[in-house]
């Protein structure tokens, strides 16, 4: 059960800058929460004020590794024991190749940077296959999807809400009688979870899945 200690961390942070929804805190730990005390490697997207870095290195405890990701330069000075901060865009195969050359064994990334369409959908498509076979890859914000300034749209083809919605597919392509592909992506994704303004995908390896056994009519 949650100590709910993210909300409590929020409620009375009066250091760094922290800006999060409220209903997002029961989602982390919910997520989240078996990776506390394990020394995780976290990425997250979007470091803006620090404050959110700091709460996570609080909350996942010794040992854990926290890893930002951001276009401003000034943003080098978040870091601290256990924390470090690349310098880059989110979608720069570089950067990120860089960070996991570093950071191999990767266990949560946090998407909460542009929130542009293009920016999320690539960051999912370089990283994702790479985090930890058990790990978490989550986005947040996903209310843009909705805005034409964010490139989003209700049902309109490019935002990351449609790319998630043929990802719904792909997780069941093996029912899909070889309409789709069983992708990577099928084999390595345990669950799409998708709140207001969050969607999450938890890896785990996937055995051989049966397709439905339909009975003749």
């Amino acid at each position: 059960m949650s100590d709910g200690f993210l909300h409590k961390y929020f409620l009375n942070n009066a250091n760094k800058r922290l800006h999060k929804w409220v209903h997002y805190f029961d989602i982390y730990e919910r997520h989240f929460a078996r990776f506390r005390g394990k020394s995780p490697v976290i990425i997250e997207i979007g470091v803006f004020g620090g404050g959110s870095l700091a709460m996570w290195k609080e909350y996942f405890g010794p040992g854990s590794r926290i890893i930002g990701i951001d276009i401003n330069p000034e943003c080098k000075a978040h870091e601290g024991e256990g924390i470090e901060v690349f310098i880059g865009s989110q979608d720069d195969p570089a950067i990120i190749e860089a960070i996991f050359a570093k950071y191999p064994h990767v266990d949560i990334v946090l998407d909460d940077g542009s929130h542009m369409m293009q920016h999320m959908i690539r960051s999912f498509e370089l990283m994702y296959d790479r985090v930890n076979p058990n790990g978490v890859y989550m986005v947040e914000d996903t209310h843009t999807c909705y805005w034409k300034e964010y490139e989003g749209g209700v049902g309109r083809e490019g935002s990351f809400m449609e790319f998630v919605k043929h990802k719904l597919d792909e997780i069941n392509a093996v029912h899909t009688k070889g309409v789709l592909p069983i992708s990577e992506f099928t084999r390595s994704t345990d669950c799409i979870a998708c709140y207001d303004s969050i969607v999450v995908f938890e890896r785990r390896r996937q055995g051989q899945r049966q397709a439905p056994i339909t009975t003749p009519m």
